[in-house]
């Protein structure tokens, strides 16, 4: 039988998952970036707006290949980006418009990714007066173009990706800047800001599921494993190789769980076999020797899911990979 080293056999599992090279080896464990995880390079967008609310040529940043696009044209995600973003581009009643709230910064001699939390108007003289608190975010999966409307924008969204390995850690680079307000907002483009109780954090999270779908498309899925972070202070600087451990099976007995991030969901929507947009219900803990079959992994400036938020929330994050 053909030896095959230890360094070749990582090589061929990053190969498999679809994340970089080169397999890292350190005192615990071996860390397998994602692709594009470091964020040097990015996928520009030149979208120019409807002139009746003024015209501009917009940028928006995704992560991928360094590419240069121009033209209002719905974007699928590039050079096998794993990648989805909050950057989106808009058409609603005719009007073409555009969200960034994630960008590329600069780091070093590299880049970075940031995401902010702020607020994104939209007025159009007698037909619409839109304010919409937007959170920046990128996660494992894409998103789908153009958004029609403030309630499609949840459905757009095609969370996690295939997946079939068990890691030990979630690692990255990170850093926080946040206001520190006392109580975070609410507004959703259809009435005026409303007061939303408690701080706002910027999050990090991370599931497994074993999905199944049936024959008419729905998904169900069970937990295998689980990951939370908040950071509610500002760093001093950049925080690096920051390593959270992956927690399987049911683990509401745990004195670190956390029902409202790390209890079971039903809001998520993902893409069945068919096309559909539907929401993927969750209907218990699978055994934590179980096998996954998605990845989900969310980086957000804000925690309090669509349009809830503390505007000036900022979160950086850098090289992002798994730990096994």
């Amino acid at each position: 039988m053909m030896y095959v080293s230890r360094k070749l056999r990582w090589v061929a599992l990053a190969a498999v998952l679809g994340l970089n090279v080169p397999v890292i080896a350190n005192g615990d464990g071996k860390f397998v970036p994602f692709k594009y995880g470091n964020f040097d390079t990015w996928v520009t967008r030149q979208i120019h707006e409807s002139a009746v609310i003024g015209g501009k040529t917009k940028t928006l940043y995704e992560i991928g290949p360094n590419r240069a696009l121009k033209g209002n044209n719905p974007y699928t995600n590039l050079g096998g980006s794993p990648w989805g973003t909050s950057n989106v581009m808009a058409k609603v009643m005719g009007i073409v418009k555009t969200n960034n709230s994630v960008y590329r910064d600069n780091r070093g001699s590299g880049h970075c990714v940031k995401m902010t939390t702020h607020i994104e108007t939209c007025k159009v003289l007698g037909m619409m007066n839109i304010k919409v608190l937007a959170a920046g975010s990128i996660f494992l999966g894409d998103m789908k173009e153009p958004i029609t409307g403030t309630k499609e924008g949840p459905k757009a969204l095609n969370w996690g990706i295939p997946f079939t390995h068990r890691p030990k850690a979630l690692r990255f680079d990170y850093r926080v800047q946040v206001p520190g307000n006392k109580n975070r907002i609410r507004q959703n483009g259809f009435s005026k800001a409303t007061t939303v109780a408690g701080p706002d954090y910027c999050i990090a999270v991370l599931y497994l599921q074993r999905r199944h779908e049936d024959a008419a498309g729905h998904i169900t899925a069970q937990r295998v494993g689980t990951m939370v972070v908040k950071y509610g202070a500002s760093t001093n600087g950049w925080v690096n190789g920051a390593t959270y451990k992956i927690h399987y099976g049911n683990i509401t007995h745990q004195p670190f769980y956390d029902a409202a991030t790390m209890g079971l969901r039903s809001t998520d929507y993902a893409r069945n076999s068919k096309g559909q947009s539907v929401i993927v219900h969750e209907t218990g803990w699978a055994s934590a020797d179980a096998v996954p079959t998605h990845i989900l992994l969310q980086f957000s400036s804000s925690h309090g899911g669509a349009y809830v938020g503390t505007v000036g929330n900022t979160l950086w994050v850098d090289n992002v990979g798994l730990v096994y």
